[in-house]
């Protein structure tokens, strides 16, 4: 039977392909499929411990089943068309820059006391590494329904009004807006919260890989294991400062 095969970032890399459609026998799991190609690639394999799967962009552990015309992805660690979330909530995967003004106006409402803005913004180095510029890549599909997961988590969690979350792709060059989200909410507290909440739950949760490049060559940034949301998670001052 014949299953729609992806992979991202440092594993697109190995394999020198996005996606393509392969045979798998009746009865195969996800660990089949991922060692078909670790024997094709031996560099593949060295990954199995840090690599997440997914099969029709939910989360699958590796003893689950495929079936013929699934699609199933290997999403290494993460780096950290419009939808809408709620009402007047938007969730968007861009490849044009963000305009932080524009997006932290557009939360306003008459009823809020605060609007709170998360900028994340290139930088011009990495540890002692000067940086040139980097390039984003997304599993679209599964990206934005994260995204929108997120949101409902905030919304959950906190008294907010609206919510902007937008995520560029692409080539992004030095001070350039890489994500921005953007909370209103009728009081100030749960406006940073919910901001928070949101910007450290997409490092972990969200399938985008970010590809550094220098002048002596281009690393892909690697961190957390990729999983599903958690509507439950908080965070509280102790917690890892936002970078």
């Amino acid at each position: 039977m014949k299953v729609r095969v992806l992979f991202f970032g440092r594993l697109k890399d190995i394999t020198g392909c996005a996606e393509e459609e392969t045979d798998v026998a009746e009865g195969a799991r996800v660990e089949d499929v991922f060692s078909a190609y670790a024997r094709r690639f031996a560099e593949l394999g060295r990954y199995r411990g840090s690599v997440v799967a997914s099969v029709n962009q939910e989360f699958a552990a590796w003893s689950a089943g495929v079936r013929a015309g699934d699609e199933v992805a290997f999403l290494p660690p993460v780096s950290g068309g419009q939808q809408v979330a709620a009402a007047e909530d938007v969730v968007e995967l861009v490849h044009t820059p963000i305009a932080m003004a524009q997006w932290a106006q557009q939360v306003k409402a008459p009823r809020d006391g605060a609007v709170v803005v998360f900028d994340g913004i290139v930088r011009d180095h990495s540890g002692d590494r000067r940086t040139l510029y980097l390039e984003y890549e997304a599993y679209a599909p599964m990206a934005l329904a994260k995204m929108r997961e997120i949101v409902a988590a905030m919304r959950a969690q906190f008294a907010i009004d609206r919510v902007v979350m937008v995520h560029r792709l692409g080539r992004l060059e030095i001070g350039e807006t890489s994500v921005l989200i953007a909370v209103s909410a009728p009081h100030r507290a749960a406006a940073f919260d919910a901001c928070r909440l949101a910007i450290e739950t997409l490092k972990r949760s969200v399938p985008i890989w970010k590809k550094e490049y220098f002048a002596d060559g281009a690393v892909w940034v690697e961190g957390h294991r990729p999983g599903p949301v958690d509507s439950a998670q908080s965070f509280s001052p102790a917690d890892e400062s936002i970078s």
